[in-house]
């Protein structure tokens, strides 16, 4: 896949997918209604929110570099293990998961908090059931050596390849 179509693939797969998940869902759970009467609370949010933003675009702009998409349907022809991938597998579950996080925080709406912990249970489920065996048919070995370097779900302080050995297999 040329560049600038995965480019533009990248693109609409990020306004459908997350935009849909962790913006017109929570704006229809709360209608995006300040009911947080602390600003401390609402400062926090407007923080995870804007951490979660991080690894989310950052991964897609990984995606469409490597000349292919997030999308099941127009997978890259190599593993994405660069930028945030290299700390966390999920960065852009993780990223959606934090956005929905800090709306609740802003909102001051247990109900968005109900709603990240149902996205994280579902993507998680994915995950294992979809995603793994997926990535492990199609890059391998490859994979199975990014999946023992790198943590799922939570990031670790180093990326892979600058400390406790590489994604890419084991040392030379």
């Amino acid at each position: 896949m040329r560049k600038s179509n995965a480019a533009a693939g990248t693109l609409v797969f990020f306004v459908l997918t997350p935009g849909t998940v962790a913006g017109l869902i929570p704006w229809w759970i709360s209608r995006w209604d300040f009911h947080q009467p602390w600003l401390a609370a609402r400062i926090l949010g407007v923080l995870v929110i804007g951490v979660g933003l991080i690894p989310l675009i950052g991964a897609f702009i990984e995606f469409a570099r490597a000349a292919g998409t997030p999308a099941p349907l127009a997978p890259t022809e190599t593993l994405v293990v660069s930028g945030f991938n290299r700390y966390v597998r999920n960065p852009m579950y993780l990223g959606v998961v934090m956005i929905i996080a800090g709306q609740s925080l802003l909102f001051g709406k247990i109900a968005l908090l109900l709603y990240a912990a149902l996205v994280w249970a579902v993507t998680a489920l994915f995950v294992v059931t979809y995603e793994q065996p997926t990535l492990a048919a199609r890059y391998g070995e490859q994979y199975e050596n990014y999946r023992a370097a790198v943590p799922a779900w939570v990031p670790r302080l180093h990326p892979s390849g600058s400390r406790g050995g590489s994604c890419a297999g084991p040392p030379a």
